[in-house]
């Protein structure tokens, strides 16, 4: 992966709501996949929901904190507003048609879908994950 507009691993941090459903599994499940594929780096929700002031500062001085949520309730992205930080993006998982239900056997078909979700969200289909990291815009409700 190039550096010629930025590391992603150093700028992008992700976000990810685990709740108690298979959408919130999933947008867990899609940012360890994302980050184990050099997609920025997974950070810690409950830490900055817990206002852990090291956590906080550390989301506020990054360049492209993503909000990865499962669905329309908006955890993640309002966890992050509650501590003052506003998601660069936020990705919503049924948003991009995967249905929520209260079943959390995973598949791996489910997991890519929802990859692919979260990616499309960032911008990342057709063009390179830099390209994605500098121009995706923030998405508003």
């Amino acid at each position: 992966m190039s550096d010629a507009c930025c590391s992603l691993q150093d700028h992008v941090l992700l976000f990810a709501c685990s709740g108690a459903s298979n959408v919130g599994q999933l947008a867990n499940a899609a940012a360890v996949r994302l980050a184990q594929g050099g997609v920025g780096r997974m950070f810690c929700l409950a830490g900055v929901g817990a206002h852990i002031e090291a956590m906080v500062e550390k989301t506020r001085q990054v360049a492209f904190p993503v909000a990865i949520d499962g669905c329309g309730v908006h955890c993640a992205r309002k966890v992050l507003e509650h501590a003052g930080i506003t998601p660069r993006c936020h990705v919503v998982l049924t948003e991009g048609g995967i249905e929520k239900s209260h079943e959390v056997d995973l598949s791996a078909e489910a997991v890519s879908r929802a990859v692919a979700v979260v990616r499309a969200g960032l911008g990342m289909e057709g063009a390179g994950a830099e390209a994605a990291c500098c121009s995706a815009p923030h998405q508003e409700d």
